[in-house]
């Protein structure tokens, strides 16, 4: 079983860092679709394995353009982790709103938040529009997918 979970995240992690190729520029920064995977991963995987996945495409999504806040990206995966952990808690728990307004309101305002005091008030507020562009896309993307992705779950249930 374990090794099921961990092939499942590996694969969900690998996803993620193909979606860290998929930039669109928004604002200052571009949006990554690196996300996409780790939130339909939450469907797979219990909670710590969905968060190392999210963890894992954000380090891929940075190495990709070239770690531009350095060592603040270990903060950043931390939080990527912790989001989709929550996330697929709520998942889990049937909260089909809550999870998606959760990460919403966490990913784009509660993550970006603590580089206020870290870098700067102006960082903060230049950066708080692209990151919630490229989060509401992330978040769109596996809203339309998801149950898509259910449905063929169902499927081979039913077949297997």
């Amino acid at each position: 079983m374990k090794l099921r979970l961990l092939t499942l995240a590996a694969m969900f992690a690998a996803l993620s860092a193909i979606g860290a190729f998929i930039k669109i520029p928004v604002g200052i920064n571009s949006a990554a679709l690196d996300t996409v995977p780790s939130l339909l991963s939450a469907a797979f995987l219990p909670p710590v394995y969905a968060g190392a996945a999210s963890l894992i495409g954000h380090l891929s999504s940075s190495l990709y353009v070239g770690f531009p806040f350095g060592p603040l990206h270990i903060v950043i995966a931390a939080e990527m982790f912790l989001i989709l952990f929550v996330y697929t808690k709520l998942h889990q728990a049937g909260r089909n709103i809550l999870k998606w307004v959760f990460f919403i309101v966490a990913n784009s305002v509660l993550a970006t938040l603590p580089f206020y005091w870290i870098i700067s008030p102006a960082f903060f507020v230049a950066t708080l529009p692209g990151i919630t562009i490229a989060t509401v896309l992330n978040a769109g993307i596996a809203i339309i997918v998801s149950p898509v992705l259910e449905r063929v779950m169902v499927r081979v249930k039913n077949h297997a």
